[in-house]
């Protein structure tokens, strides 16, 4: 439906475009046709029709629905989903789709019967097939060229919602990436790191935060209509309004700010098979690193520093009704904070933060200041209201929590140097132009998928490292840059070092 719906958009019906828009079907249907029979034996067919027509009727939803697409990176993105998250996805829609366009479907191909030849009648018809199939392909290109190379070249993004043939290449693609990996060897990265510090200087305490879908347009610190950061606005924050994610999922973005890779360069081979910046920062042996995570997981880059698990009543505290709240997660750091005596530290807190759909889940009843909300998955039900309601509720939340974090900084001010740095992993869409949630190819995604909330908080003994008047904060700045900045904060002199990508160094006063 998705891309029928939005070729007619582009090709009206009318008599200038019918042939070419049958031709399309046509095309479609014989390309489809092709790929099943290249794969098709009297082993392979009924179970390989099944399990098309179950997919597709759930990529028909999620992009009939949200008008996503289904790449090899939401692919990943999905099998890095837990329960909890897919649970908030379930509606009654879904369970209708996937009821008569798929179970109903598979249960006519299972009753079906099929006559097969001999092995070699078969090869024989199956070439056969394939030849003309191929032929039709050809001739239907062939008799309508100009309107497919113009087509091809001026609506690219179309290619992406067909289903289920991009869905069928992704799927592809995505084994043969992660397949194709072989057996991980992580390359050290930065073992030559060590911390450069002044005689009697602080120890340090940084809490990284990652945020969860947060577009920067929503906050009243870049200038949003509404207040939805009345607290933050009250604690000297260093905001930074033009900020850009690495990617436009969580399985894309989070590995990628953490990398020494910009987001030119990165891959997710490369990811999985190099150290990230808080490896190099292990590597000093003089910082404590410790990853709390509200979310699915770190998508890796946690897995050689200490982790914890908060999205569970197991060790969050502040879970009631099936939600944990971010809050949790700063229960029992005084504790932590203490048992490093005196050493660096660096926290990591991933949040739940704005998830969606469900954004109405996502905080607290106490924080639904902006009414009426909307209280479903099924975002296309509700008003453009109704949605931005519930999402800044969401970010009224994420203000409180940040302020809480800062607060619990703010203890430790006489002892070490604080700071925290709130980035967001990506942006979403609140259906604008019909699309919601986030995940579509980064050169077709809107700008709210990938324009993202990032902010700063330091107390005054850390202020004092850096000339912080000099720092442009409205330059466009990206994920490219946690890595060596952090690298600066805990004064972390090494060769992956680089300094075109710290943020501090317009201002920094001791060169690395």
């Amino acid at each position: 439906y998705t891309f029928f719906h939005n070729t007619l958009k582009i090709y009206p019906l009318n008599e200038t475009n019918i042939w070419f828009l049958l031709s399309i079907v046509l095309l479609l249907f014989t390309l489809t046709a092709f790929v099943l029979t290249l794969f098709a034996s009297r082993w392979t067919t009924k179970p390989m029709l099944i399990l098309l027509v179950l997919v597709s009727s759930m990529a028909a939803y999620f992009m009939n629905t949200y008008n996503v697409v289904i790449d090899d990176s939401m692919i990943r993105n999905t099998l890095q989903t837990d329960t909890k998250e897919s649970m908030d996805l379930l509606s009654i829609k879904q369970v209708l789709y996937f009821l008569f366009l798929g179970l109903l479907p598979a249960y006519i191909i299972y009753k079906t019967p099929i006559q097969y030849a001999s092995v070699k009648k078969e090869c024989i018809a199956k070439f056969k097939q394939l030849f003309l199939l191929l032929a039709i392909i050809a001739l239907t290109v062939f008799l309508f060229f100009k309107p497919y190379a113009s087509f091809v070249r001026e609506h690219k993004p179309l290619r992406f919602t067909t289903n289920p043939l991009y869905w069928i290449y992704s799927l592809g693609h995505y084994t043969y990436t992660t397949l194709n990996s072989g057996k991980i060897m992580v390359k050290p990265l930065g073992e030559d790191a060590k911390i450069i510090k002044k005689a009697g200087d602080k120890p340090k305490i940084v809490v990284l935060v990652v945020g969860e879908a947060t577009r920067a347009d929503h906050l009243s610190l870049n200038g949003y209509k509404r207040e939805t950061t009345p607290q933050l606005k009250e604690e000297g924050i260093i905001n930074f309004p033009n900020v850009y994610s690495c990617g436009t999922s969580t399985a894309a973005s989070v590995p990628c700010m953490f990398s020494v890779y910009d987001k030119a360069d990165y891959s997710y081979k490369k990811g999985i098979r190099t150290e990230n910046v808080l490896d190099v920062l292990k590597h000093t042996n003089d910082i404590s690193i410790l990853w709390r995570d509200n979310n699915s997981d770190s998508k890796g880059v946690a897995l050689r520093v200490d982790y914890e698990y908060y999205k569970s009543y197991i060790n969050n505290t502040k879970c009631s009704d099936g939600e944990c709240r971010d809050e949790g997660m700063l229960v029992g750091l005084d504790s932590y904070i203490k048992a490093q005596k005196g050493k660096d530290i660096l926290i990591i807190l991933h949040q739940m933060g704005n998830h969606g759909p469900a954004y109405y889940k996502r905080y607290p009843k106490a924080f639904e200041k902006f009414t009426p909300v909307c209280q479903t998955n099924q975002l296309e039900a509700c008003t453009k209201e109704e949605i931005n309601n519930a999402y800044d509720n969401a970010i009224l939340y994420t203000d409180d929590f940040l302020t809480k974090t800062i607060e619990l900084l703010k203890k430790y001010g006489n002892s070490y140097k604080t700071a925290m740095i709130y980035l967001s992993d990506h942006g979403e869409s609140l259906g604008e132009k019909g699309i919601y949630l986030h995940g579509l190819p980064y050169f077709m995604a809107p700008d709210a998928q990938t324009h993202i909330a990032a902010l700063m908080w330091m107390n005054a003994p850390f202020k004092n490292d850096f000339n912080l008047t000099a720092l442009d904060t409205d330059k466009k700045w990206s994920q490219d840059y946690l890595f060596h900045s952090l690298l600066r904060l805990f004064d972390v002199q090494t060769k992956v070092y680089d300094p075109k990508l710290d943020i501090f160094k317009a201002g920094d006063k001791d060169k690395l």
